[in-house]
């Protein structure tokens, strides 16, 4: 790795990927090296969209690119584990989207991976690295609002999606809850940790997929997290954060907000908004400045999304869908 860039190579050429990319090929510590896609005719197409030097149509190809330090996968996430897995065993280090993977015996695979080949590895829980997700969860672990007894997060799209759409598809892991439900389990956990009793119900589809699902998480402590998300309904994509001397809202985009408005007993409502120079709410340069800055300092995982908090998140939303009864084609097993 070069001191002053870091080598990226994008693995698939999707919505997020290009997304992505757009925010790393604007960053001047940033290097976009190489893409791969499962076909030559779209790993060229994103390239010249991007002008990025190398266009594989293959994945073992990108793999062993030494030019590459780390790779972003983007695949579904019916193929992190095999696309992270690849790239960890050939020397890559990985950045590996949301959800981590389809279930916690193909997490805890990956992140065995990444110790026995000494490897960076992190979910791109961009929420995580928010600059305004950071400062609530200071607030609160700072005791602004004293013990939390609530949390409260949706996110719900409206669609409709046909049955033909990835959303729609239990080869892909379709379903809301891996692709959407993610964010408010995270959200939750980010605060709470991991619950110590899980209760859920959801509204499957003929594919056997969730449509809908809503979950109830319990703590030791006595706080309660309600949980929802939907692809068959538009919610706020809101979420409250209640505890024993107030309470924090963030009315709109909760795992990417502008503003945040902090309530305590007998003062009036205090605001927080992101700094002009975050970018745009959509921005994912936060999560990529993350990653470059471990790499630098030769960490082998973020302490803003440590492995053991992905890992955490997997084993609820296994246990939420234990709860709901869905299962993916092909899966081995789940704890």
């Amino acid at each position: 790795m070069a001191a002053d860039r870091v080598r990226w190579g994008i693995l698939a050429t999707g919505g997020i990927a290009a997304a992505f990319t757009a925010d790393l090929v604007d960053m001047p510590d940033a290097e976009v090296v190489a893409v791969a896609s499962r076909t030559d005719a779209s790993a060229k197409a994103f390239a010249e969209r991007f002008g990025i030097p190398k266009a594989y149509g293959d994945w073992a190809s990108l793999a062993e690119d030494a030019d590459v330090d780390i790779v972003y996968v983007a695949t579904p996430h019916s193929a992190h584990r095999a696309a992270a897995g690849m790239c960890l065993e050939a020397g890559r280090h990985v950045l590996c989207e949301k959800a981590f993977t389809l279930n916690t015996v193909e997490a805890q695979e990956l992140v065995a991976l990444a110790k026995e080949h000494d490897r960076f590895l992190m979910e791109a829980m961009w929420m995580y690295c928010n600059p305004l997700v950071r400062r609530l969860k200071a607030l609160v672990d700072d005791g602004a609002i004293g013990e939390v007894r609530t949390v409260q997060a949706d996110f719900g799209l409206a669609g409709p999606f046909p049955p033909s759409h990835r959303l729609r598809d239990p080869a892909q892991g379709g379903g809301a809850l891996l692709d959407l439900g993610v964010y408010p389990v995270s959200f939750a956990q980010l605060l709470l940790g991991e619950p110590s009793d899980i209760a859920a119900r959801a509204v499957l589809s003929d594919e056997g997929i969730d449509l809908q699902t809503g979950a109830l998480l319990s703590w030791e402590s006595g706080a309660l997290a309600s949980v929802h998300c939907s692809i068959n309904g538009g919610t706020p994509v809101a979420a409250s954060v209640t505890g024993s001397e107030g309470r924090i809202d963030i009315p709109d985009g909760f795992f990417f907000p502008e503003r945040l408005v902090l309530h305590r007993d007998g003062r009036d409502p205090e605001e927080f908004t992101a700094e002009p120079t975050a970018g745009p709410r959509t921005s994912l340069k936060h999560e990529a400045a993350e990653v470059m800055r471990a790499l630098r300092a030769e960490e082998t995982e973020s302490p803003l999304v440590p492995l053991d908090g992905s890992l955490a998140v997997m084993r609820t939303l296994d246990a939420i869908r234990d709860r709901i009864g869905v299962r993916y084609p092909g899966e081995v097993g789940t704890n």
